[in-house]
């Protein structure tokens, strides 16, 4: 019997716009983030957040992986934070390279990559 199994993205790197302080944020701070109870950056500049689709194996893998939630559960969220008024949902974008091009271009931002990897405009933060 044969099995077809679909790997999983490889783990996420979390990047953010050159402008937002710091080196490193907790797992709990971005787990607070993606799920819009935090909406400033400690500077007190709005967090702008940049996401791939739900069913993008990267989202799953950052999901999973990064934030301990399945990609259903962060959409619900979402869902019933931006319907109530109290946050606006995350910028929903096709690919990696369109991340990468947001983040660079917009103040406040985070999103993530499939790989901790250095690219021109873009501060990767570690993940304390």
């Amino acid at each position: 019997m044969a099995f077809l199994l679909t790997p999983l993205a490889a783990p996420a790197g979390v990047i953010v716009h050159p402008d937002v302080e710091g080196r490193s944020i907790s797992t709990a701070n971005l787990r607070n983030i993606y799920t819009l109870r935090q909406t400033l950056w400690p500077n007190r500049q709005p967090i702008v957040i940049f996401v791939l689709p739900d069913d993008h194996p990267e989202h799953v893998a950052f999901a999973k992986e990064k934030l301990g939630l399945y990609p259903y559960r962060l959409r619900q969220t979402w869902d019933r934070m931006s319907f109530s008024g109290m946050a606006s949902a995350p910028i929903e974008i096709k690919d990696e390279n369109e991340m990468r091009a947001r983040v660079r271009a917009t103040p406040g931002a985070i999103g993530y990559t499939s790989k901790d990897t250095v690219y021109d405009g873009i501060k990767i933060l570690r993940l304390e």
